[in-house]
């Protein structure tokens, strides 16, 4: 695995890790009760982004390893994914 496709897999999984962890314990202004005028009541009451970061980067940094780990072991490998058999030499 080149360092690349190491950033681009880390890129991935924190992504995705963050849409998971987004929808967790945000207070909208409308369960607030304190709807700022010109904003939806379905808007976060405070922000919040920074402690979601950190708790992504926590969560998403092993995940990366294990990915990482079982690409670079060859523990699963691409003729372990052919069901098809289109990758016969």
């Amino acid at each position: 695995m080149t360092i690349t496709a190491a950033l681009v897999l880390y890129s991935i999984t924190w992504f995705m890790t963050l849409f998971c962890v987004l929808p967790y314990r945000t207070v909208s202004q409308d369960e607030a009760k304190h709807i700022v005028p010109g904003t939806p009541p379905g808007a976060p009451a405070e922000e919040v982004m920074k402690r979601k970061a950190w708790i992504t980067t926590l969560i998403a940094t092993p995940i990366w390893a294990v990915i990482a780990g079982v690409i670079l072991s060859g523990w699963i490998t691409m003729e372990d994914l052919d069901w098809f058999g289109r990758m016969t030499p």
